[in-house]
């Protein structure tokens, strides 16, 4: 996770990046985009990822970023790594809409939705595979499948905003006030969704947890 508060070099960076510099628009990015490629990854659907690649959608964002960079710089409402991911969701959201697979945000759930999928497409499933995945544990292939139907159900079982919050928190590693962020939420009601997440989760998963979880 890195911290952009008081981070001097990003900002030159960006001041060079507005200015035309594609180098410095390119380092700048380049800090964050493993972090949105694993982002994509959770959240690209199945049908869509058959035709398009994970690091495709995140260069899309790239040029994307590039074009609106001096609207960015003008108010900077946001961190540039929230702001960028923000424009790699709406790429990734609009693949899904012209592949036939469009999601809906999980912010409108909170008003009585039902759909059990998050902002951004990942669904139990894809969450559970990516969670397993980023485990280093040496358990055998059985193991690891038994605690990955586990995890789906465990997910499966959650409200809508509790499971974004896990994935947020545990797979994209974003902080409880980049969560509360992305949401559109109070930081506290992160935090105690967060929680009352973990602890069903972990009731969940019994003696098969997982490191992080």
């Amino acid at each position: 996770m890195h911290d952009e508060s008081g981070d001097h070099q990003l900002d030159l960076l960006l001041q060079s990046a507005s200015g035309g510099d594609q180098q410095a628009m390119a380092m700048a990015f380049d800090r964050y985009r493993a972090r949105l490629e694993r982002m994509v990854r959770a959240r690209l659907d199945p049908r869509v990822r058959a035709r398009v690649d994970v690091e495709d959608v995140v260069q899309d964002a790239y040029l994307e970023a590039s074009r609106r960079l001096p609207e960015y710089l003008k108010e900077r409402k946001m961190a540039f790594y929230l702001w960028l991911r923000f424009i790699t969701g709406q790429k990734l959201i609009e693949l899904h809409r012209v592949h036939g697979a469009g999601k809906r945000d999980v912010r409108r759930e909170q008003a009585g939705g039902g759909e059990r999928q998050d902002s951004l497409g990942a669904t139990s499933a894809l969450l559970a595979r990516e969670l397993i995945a980023s485990q280093t544990s040496p358990s055998g292939a059985a193991q690891r499948e038994e605690t990955r139907q586990k995890l789906e159900e465990a997910l499966e079982a959650l409200d809508a905003v509790d499971r974004e919050v896990i994935i947020l928190r545990h797979h994209e590693h974003l902080t409880n006030t980049e969560a509360a962020e992305v949401l559109g939420i109070n930081p506290n009601a992160a935090a105690q969704r967060h929680f009352r997440a973990l602890q069903k989760m972990r009731e969940a998963l019994g003696g098969l947890g997982l490191s992080g979880l």
